[in-house]
Protein backbone atom coordinates (compact mmCIF):
# COMPACT_ATOMS: atom_id res chain seq x y z
CA UNK A 1 0.00 0.00 0.00
CA UNK A 2 1.45 3.29 -1.10
CA UNK A 3 1.92 6.41 0.94
CA UNK A 4 -0.66 9.16 0.69
CA UNK A 5 1.07 12.15 -0.81
CA UNK A 6 0.22 15.75 -1.54
CA UNK A 7 -1.17 14.84 -4.96
CA UNK A 8 -3.87 12.71 -3.34
CA UNK A 9 -4.97 15.61 -1.14
CA UNK A 10 -5.05 17.92 -4.15
CA UNK A 11 -7.20 15.48 -6.12
CA UNK A 12 -9.73 15.16 -3.28
CA UNK A 13 -9.76 18.96 -2.90
CA UNK A 14 -10.35 19.39 -6.63
CA UNK A 15 -13.26 16.94 -6.51
CA UNK A 16 -14.77 18.76 -3.51
CA UNK A 17 -14.32 22.11 -5.25
CA UNK A 18 -15.98 20.81 -8.44
CA UNK A 19 -18.96 19.37 -6.51
CA UNK A 20 -19.37 22.65 -4.63
CA UNK A 21 -19.15 24.73 -7.80
CA UNK A 22 -21.71 22.57 -9.57
CA UNK A 23 -24.01 22.88 -6.55
CA UNK A 24 -23.75 26.67 -6.50
CA UNK A 25 -24.34 27.00 -10.23
CA UNK A 26 -27.18 24.52 -10.69
CA UNK A 27 -29.31 24.60 -7.54
CA UNK A 28 -32.08 27.11 -6.77
CA UNK A 29 -32.51 26.17 -3.08
CA UNK A 30 -30.51 28.66 -1.02
CA UNK A 31 -29.74 26.14 1.75
CA UNK A 32 -28.10 23.83 -0.78
CA UNK A 33 -26.18 26.80 -2.22
CA UNK A 34 -24.85 27.57 1.29
CA UNK A 35 -23.87 23.91 1.73
CA UNK A 36 -22.06 24.00 -1.63
CA UNK A 37 -20.15 27.08 -0.53
CA UNK A 38 -19.08 25.15 2.58
CA UNK A 39 -17.76 22.37 0.32
CA UNK A 40 -15.74 24.93 -1.64
CA UNK A 41 -14.29 26.36 1.57
CA UNK A 42 -13.42 22.85 2.79
CA UNK A 43 -11.60 22.21 -0.49
CA UNK A 44 -9.58 25.37 0.14
CA UNK A 45 -8.82 24.18 3.68
CA UNK A 46 -7.64 20.82 2.39
CA UNK A 47 -5.30 22.54 -0.06
CA UNK A 48 -3.96 24.82 2.68
CA UNK A 49 -3.25 21.89 4.99
CA UNK A 50 -1.70 19.83 2.18
CA UNK A 51 0.68 22.63 1.21
CA UNK A 52 1.48 23.42 4.83
CA UNK A 53 2.68 19.83 5.13
CA UNK A 54 5.41 20.70 2.64
CA UNK A 55 6.25 24.27 3.67
CA UNK A 56 5.39 24.76 7.34
CA UNK A 57 2.44 25.54 9.57
CA UNK A 58 1.20 28.75 7.90
CA UNK A 59 -1.42 26.90 5.87
CA UNK A 60 -2.97 25.35 8.94
CA UNK A 61 -3.26 28.77 10.58
CA UNK A 62 -4.97 30.14 7.48
CA UNK A 63 -7.33 27.16 7.47
CA UNK A 64 -8.45 28.10 11.00
CA UNK A 65 -9.32 31.58 9.70
CA UNK A 66 -11.26 29.99 6.82
CA UNK A 67 -13.22 27.80 9.27
CA UNK A 68 -14.06 30.89 11.36
CA UNK A 69 -15.14 32.71 8.20
CA UNK A 70 -17.29 29.75 7.14
CA UNK A 71 -18.99 29.64 10.54
CA UNK A 72 -19.76 33.37 10.38
CA UNK A 73 -21.04 33.00 6.81
CA UNK A 74 -23.33 30.14 7.83
CA UNK A 75 -24.71 32.03 10.84
CA UNK A 76 -25.42 35.21 8.86
CA UNK A 77 -26.74 33.32 5.84
CA UNK A 78 -29.11 31.17 7.87
CA UNK A 79 -30.33 34.24 9.77
CA UNK A 80 -31.11 35.99 6.49
CA UNK A 81 -32.83 32.86 5.20
CA UNK A 82 -35.02 32.56 8.29
CA UNK A 83 -36.05 36.21 7.99
CA UNK A 84 -36.73 35.77 4.28
CA UNK A 85 -38.73 32.59 4.85
CA UNK A 86 -40.90 34.35 7.43
CA UNK A 87 -41.77 37.06 4.88
CA UNK A 88 -42.09 35.10 1.61
CA UNK A 89 -42.45 31.47 2.78
CA UNK A 90 -39.98 30.23 0.19
CA UNK A 91 -36.22 29.73 -0.07
CA UNK A 92 -36.02 29.56 -3.84
CA UNK A 93 -33.13 31.70 -5.11
CA UNK A 94 -35.15 32.86 -8.12
CA UNK A 95 -37.76 34.47 -5.89
CA UNK A 96 -35.27 36.46 -3.79
CA UNK A 97 -35.68 39.81 -5.48
CA UNK A 98 -36.31 42.13 -2.57
CA UNK A 99 -33.29 44.33 -3.37
CA UNK A 100 -34.01 44.61 -7.09
CA UNK A 101 -35.10 48.03 -8.25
Amino acid sequence: MGEIGTLHYLIVAAILFAIGTIGVLTRRNVVIVLMSIELILNAVNLNLVAFSRMHGLEGQVFSIFVVADAAAEAAVGLGILIAFFRNKETINADEIDLLKW
